[in-house]
């Protein structure tokens, strides 16, 4: 198991949802050239009357549409959506971009990635046939074939049939090393929470009175064939304020859920506490993570004489154990037993001498300032380690022998993604994606015996590259950073300031935009004549954990005026103009185009702003936001809020302001980012007289779709919204 996904609590994190590097997997007066000067570079937004005047919670005049399935809310969503759709789907691009996105979607061509449990490899696929898609494996030899046969393990559309549930796919938790039993995570909707049911995968069928939990955001490790480690809503009390499950318990099979022992308990404020076990050969090592915050926690062992706290700074990373070798990554500098180790290093310790106390650690990389690790993975006897160099992907291998670490770099090509999947633990051979903007993924499968990466399997170009290019450019901040960003544009390109350009961000997280190619971006946007720009600014973890701290809490308008200098820079270069640059992004990318629409209205004239946090007064309150305090701030803390509501989309709205036409778009069953965000904010900008759009779909969860069409529809609405704001 990578320990590292429990680290940055993976389940709870803002996605990068509703946008197309998704693909790949959140007020002045008149813009006159005074407010242009004070809005620049680090420059803070106003604050809009609805702050000034300190209106209480209670005196929001839009808080009704937080209830999200109200009778009077729904009817609202239901006006917007016809008004928005009506218009949208009447422009002749719609059809057109609807059925060639939806023909990506459904091919057969697509590269089925794997997982491998055991000897199978399994896959979850979705296309024409199997909307809500299947459920399956196939061994190693077959993989290698361009058609491999696949044995359906569960068929989604015919389980949902059957029961009559919209039910979503949501994943598996499987029974080490057999893989025979697994519990299964089933949403409706693509809701965040799920119902739970055991699985027997040799007779393909539920277990009758086995494991199973209703529906919660729960969190459920294997024991034994017979034991589980469960986090659930057990009742009042047992959850966190982010939703998450404050109580950790240990489940016989056949008990009562409610007889169950409780082995932890973690406190109300914290984000959420798990217990899980991980392996390493033969041996397992049961732990416990209480998230303290989104970036903070505390891990302990469970042994038998008790719980034993790891010796580690709260806001490191395990990144999983082989060989004996227990792997910490560091986010700050650590002086212990000695010796002071710096940020960002990735650290190995033999773990019988780190239960015992001892500190004696060893340095596996040390990234230098243009170099951040962006994944950690664990096979057999070696560590795979994919690093980013300027945001450009390398893979290197490491094995651990006579105390030290040798390491090797993996031949891949050079300016692109590559993302190692198919690891186990069980062997040393592994897959490799591979791709760019231009270049489709293509899977390379590494034989340990070769120490060969070959191509396996390639996605087919979905539209012709030949007439673009791409360009990494970096735009000076004020503060003197340079900020990278990826520019794909034709390679005849007019510098005329009229080309229409769709700039994409995120900025927080810790999550690094890297090269990617996208189906959709190429046949939406490149082919329609689109420049696309993808910047990767402060708060994101491009150049690692600086990078993200340096845009955290009362630092975050550094993120802002990052994709403001982004955008400026573009336009200076006459790649655009105002008239023809627009900005998307989702979740807390949503914040960053709606907060940026809000500072710097005459710089853009199209915003796609998608499952946003818009009301950041709140977004503690609903749903699992109180988790984000830990990269927002505390705006129930006066002080914390003072900075805050200089940003805050909602708070800073102005009905004497011109702004452009944007697009929001949201889920009813997101149980993430409240939908209410962006509801309350189209209704706060219809009642000052801004003309908007508003798009919200009543399954998808965060991710805005839960199926091929749904993903196909939302694609098509975004890019006609693009072509007709931006022309």
């Amino acid at each position: 198991m990578n320990l590292k996904l429990l680290s940055l609590v993976s389940a709870i994190t803002l996605a990068l949802a509703g946008c197309d590097n998704a693909e790949q997997s959140q007020a002045p007066a008149k813009p006159e050239v005074k407010v242009v000067q004070e809005a620049k570079q680090d420059a803070k937004p106003k604050t809009s009357e609805l702050v000034k005047d300190n209106v209480s919670n209670e005196q929001d005049p839009f808080i009704w549409l937080e209830e999200v399935e109200g009778e009077k809310a729904l009817a609202w969503v239901e006006e917007n959506n016809k008004k928005s759709l009506g218009y949208l789907k009447s422009k002749p691009l719609y059809n057109d971009l609807y059925e060639k996105n939806l023909a990506v979607y459904d091919s057969d061509e697509r590269i089925p990635y794997v997982s491998q449990m055991g000897d199978y490899f399994y896959n979850f696929w979705r296309d024409a046939n199997n909307q809500k898609g299947l459920w399956r494996r196939t061994t190693l030899a077959e993989y290698k074939k361009d058609n491999p046969k696949w044995e359906t393990v569960l068929d989604l559309d015919k389980l949902a049939e059957t029961e009559g549930e919209n039910w979503v796919y949501k994943g598996s938790n499987c029974l080490y090393p057999e893989y025979k039993r697994c519990l299964l995570n089933l949403s409706r909707g693509g809701a965040d929470a799920t119902v739970v049911r055991e699985f027997d995968i040799p007779s393909k069928s539920f277990v009758k009175d086995g494991f199973s939990l209703p529906e919660a955001k729960s969190n459920i490790s294997w024991i034994d064939m017979d034991t589980l480690y469960v986090g659930t809503d057990f009742g009042e009390g047992s959850m966190t304020d982010s939703g998450y499950s404050r109580i950790v318990k240990e489940w016989k099979r056949g008990e009562p859920l409610a007889k169950a022992k409780t082995i932890f308990e973690g406190e109300k404020s914290n984000v959420w506490v798990a217990a899980f076990v991980t392996h390493d050969k033969d041996k397992s090592y049961k732990m416990i993570y209480q998230g303290l915050t989104f970036y903070t926690s505390d891990v302990f062992f469970v042994t038998d004489s008790g719980l034993k706290k790891f010796n580690r700074p709260k806001d490191s990373s395990l990144s999983g154990i082989t060989n004996g070798q227990l792997l910490l990554e560091l986010k700050s500098d650590w002086t212990v037993g000695g010796k002071t180790y710096p940020q960002a290093a990735l650290l190995s310790i033999d773990i019988k001498d780190y239960i015992d106390g001892k500190t004696n650690f060893t340095e596996v990389i040390v990234p230098d300032a243009n170099t951040s690790l962006s994944g950690v993975s664990t096979t057999k006897d070696y560590i795979l380690v994919n690093t980013l160099k300027d945001v450009a992907s390398e893979l290197y291998r490491y094995q651990y022998k006579g105390g030290n670490w040798s390491r090797e770099m993996i031949d891949m090509p050079a300016l692109g993604s590559i993302s190692v999947t198919g690891v186990s633990d069980q062997h040393n051979n592994f897959f490799v994606n591979y791709n760019n903007h231009l270049t489709p993924s293509s899977l390379y499968y590494f034989d340990s015996q070769t120490n060969k990466a070959s191509v396996l399997k390639s996605l087919p170009a979905f539209f012709d590259a030949t007439p673009y290019k791409v360009e990494q450019k970096f735009a000076a901040a004020k503060d003197g950073t340079k900020i990278p960003y990826f520019l794909i544009m034709r390679k005849d390109i007019e510098f005329n300031g009229k080309n229409p350009t769709l700039l994409y961000g995120y900025g927080g997280f810790e999550i690094s935009l890297r090269p990617s190619y996208s189906s959709t971006v190429g046949i939406d946007w490149l082919e329609q004549g689109g420049v696309y720009a993808v910047a990767n600014i402060r708060g994101g973890g491009e150049y690692g954990p600086r990078w993200h701290q340096a845009a955290l809490k009362k630092n975050r308008h550094i993120a802002f005026t990052d994709f403001i200098t982004v955008g400026e820079d573009l336009v200076a270069s006459k790649i655009t103009s105002p008239k023809h640059l627009g900005i998307r992004g989702g979740s807390n990318g949503g914040l960053l185009v709606g907060t940026v629409a809000t500072m710097r209205p005459d710089l853009f004239n199209a915003v796609v702003c998608q499952v946003p946090l818009l009301d950041m007064k709140r977004f503690n309150q609903l749903l699992a936001g109180a988790s984000w305090m830990g990269e927002y701030g505390n705006p129930d803390n006066e002080d914390e809020w003072e900075y805050i509501k200089t940003y805050s989309p909602y708070h800073n709205v102005d009905k004497d302001t011109d702004y452009p036409k944007i697009f929001f778009t949201t889920s009813t069953r997101d149980d993430r980012v409240h939908p209410g965000h962006a509801r309350k904010m189209v209704a706060l900008m219809q009642s000052q007289g801004h003309d908007v759009l508003y798009y919200e779909n009543t399954e998808g969860g965060h991710g805005g779709a839960s199926n091929n069409k749904q993903a196909a529809s939302l694609n098509a609405l975004v890019y006609t919204y693009l072509a007709d704001q931006l022309k």
